[in-house]
C-alpha cells in the first residue's frame, strides 16, 4: 500500500477500481477506527487477488445525516484485481463480516464499511444488488475528497463530470477534515 503523490494520482482514463472505506466505532481487536481500516485493507490484499495500489489520506467526517454518532474516519483506495465487480463486492462484504460488521439499519454507527464505488467504466444497476458507480457518491465529501487523492481528474461515468467539479458542487454543511498522520 502506498500513499498518493501528485505525480502518481493522475488518471488519464477511468479504468480504475475504487473502494471507499469508513468506520466510526472501535474494535476490540484493532482499536481505533483508523487502525481497523488499515488492517482491513491489508486483509483485502492478503489472498493476492486484490492489489491495493494507492490509499488516500484519512479524513474525519461528521455522520450523514448529522446525528449524535461519533465522527467517521473515511478514505478511498485505488485497487487492481482480476475479480469481477460482483466477486469484489462479495469479498468486501466478507471482510466486513470478518471485522465484525453487522448490518442492522441504514446509517447506523459501524466498525467498518467497505463500498465498491467505481469499477472502471462499468455501469451496474441491480434492484436488490450491486450499483456501480455507487449511487450517492457524487453527493458526499467523505467519498469525493479522498477519491481525488488517488484519482485526480477521475470522471463520473454517469454524470460525465470530474471529481473536482463534483467537489465544487458539494454543500458547505458537510463537515470534513484531513486526519493527522499517525
Amino acid at each position: 500500500m502506498s500513499k498518493p503523490s501528485p505525480s502518481t494520482t493522475s488518471t488519464s482514463s477511468n479504468d480504475v477500481i475504487l473502494i471507499a472505506f469508513g468506520a466510526n466505532l472501535p474494535t476490540e481487536e484493532y482499536g481505533a477506527p483508523a487502525q481497523t481500516l488499515k488492517a482491513a485493507l491489508q486483509r483485502l490484499a492478503k489472498d493476492g487477488d486484490i492489489s491495493i495500489d494507492l490509499v488516500s489520506s484519512f479524513y474525519e467526517t461528521a455522520p450523514v445525516p448529522i446525528s449524535d454518532q461519533p465522527w467517521y474516519v473515511n478514505g478511498v483506495a485505488r485497487v487492481s484485481t482480476s475479480l469481477s465487480a460482483h466477486d469484489l463486492l462479495e469479498r468486501l462484504h466478507e471482510v466486513e463480516a470478518e471485522f465484525g460488521r453487522v448490518r442492522r439499519e441504514r446509517n447506523a454507527a459501524r466498525v467498518i464499511d467497505l463500498d465498491l464505488i467505481a469499477y472502471g467504466r462499468e455501469l451496474l444497476r441491480e434492484d436488490a444488488g450491486i450499483q456501480v458507480p455507487h449511487p450517492r457518491m457524487a453527493e458526499r465529501a467523505f467519498v469525493l475528497l479522498p477519491l481525488r487523492d488517488v484519482a485526480v481528474g477521475w470522471v463520473h461515468p454517469v454524470l460525465g463530470r470530474t471529481v473536482e467539479d463534483l467537489i465544487s458542487d458539494l454543500p458547505a454543511d458537510q463537515q470534513i477534515r484531513k486526519q493527522a498522520e499517525s
